[in-house]
């Protein structure tokens, strides 16, 4: 899991963000960018389902109960798409890890391959402005703020924890995800461009040194 592993000129790249914070929106606009491939495990899920492959039998009772899909199935489910991008340029990646625990399987077996991520983007948005976003968006009755505010606290318990994780592997890059959306995207491209010019050893000052602090 470096920045010289098996595939050199492929891009790894996984996004953070609490829910309404806009990483399918940017996943799109970086995959777009670098020419790479954008892999959201949702979306994954739900075609697995609809296409009903084994996979998707597996999963469709737990996804329709609203439990967590067990981490082996998720590794199982990504390994072809994640091995593919990898061999065509790389991946931006969003919705996998939501855990440490996960990240540290991920770690594993992705890192033996090659294709383990090289740099997370976290996009930090203030709560109440998740809690507009995801509120303006609602698609159903279930969609009340109640339900908003306790996906928050749960990606605040069991998913911000990532964030240490991978700075602690000079591996993360700080964005404001508060500001317009094309300036969160210029704001994450130019850092990512930055870091992949960057020997490994020169990313966390990279991740430091964030272009947010210059734009903000």
């Amino acid at each position: 899991m470096t920045m010289q592993s098996a595939a050199p000129r492929s891009k790894r790249i996984l996004m953070v963000g609490a829910p309404g914070a806009g990483k399918g929106t940017q996943a799109d606009a970086i995959a777009k960018q670098f020419g790479i491939t954008h892999i959201a495990s949702g979306d994954l899920l739900r075609k697995h389902i609809a296409d009903g492959t084994t996979i998707g039998k597996t999963v469709e009772d737990i996804v329709n109960k609203g439990e967590l899909v067990p981490d082996a199935v998720i590794m199982d489910m990504l390994r072809k798409p994640v091995m593919a991008a990898s061999d065509t340029g790389g991946y931006v990646l969003d919705g996998f890890p939501r855990t440490v625990e996960q990240a540290e399987a991920a770690y594993r077996t992705a890192g033996n391959l090659g294709v383990g991520v090289q740099i997370a983007v976290h996009l930090e948005v203030p709560e109440e402005e998740l809690i507009r976003r995801l509120l303006a968006r609602a698609r159903g009755a279930d969609d009340t703020e109640d339900v908003i505010r306790h996906r928050i606290k749960v990606y605040e318990e069991k998913t911000r924890p990532l964030l240490e994780y991978y700075a602690s592997r000079e591996l993360l890059l700080q964005v404001n995800g508060a500001r317009p959306v094309a300036e969160v995207t210029w704001s994450i491209i130019v850092q990512l461009q930055r870091a992949f010019k960057q020997p490994k050893t020169h990313v966390s000052a990279v991740r430091q040194a964030t272009a947010d602090k210059a734009v903000a």
